[in-house]
């Protein structure tokens, strides 16, 4: 069988998962629902006042752009 939606979008985020850990962050895959990615942003990411833009124009473009069912990604507390 061929991988499902949240094994891409799995991979994808750990292509991005560097990145947000030389900041001290991480982000934690929760789920993906008719194309919502729901994540939960980890570590200096968390409480980081950029965390928005970093969602929207990182994370979000990224999987929306490699995987195309990605509608968009939710941070989840």
């Amino acid at each position: 069988m061929g991988e499902t939606v949240r094994d891409r979008v799995e991979k994808a985020l750990q292509e991005l998962r560097p990145r947000l850990q030389a900041d001290r962050g991480d982000i934690e895959l929760l789920g993906v629902v008719n194309g919502v990615v729901k994540v939960r942003l980890k570590g200096a990411c968390a409480g980081c006042p950029m965390s928005t833009m970093t969602l929207k124009m990182g994370v979000e473009q990224y999987l929306k752009k490699s995987i195309p069912e990605v509608v968009r990604v939710e941070a989840v507390q």
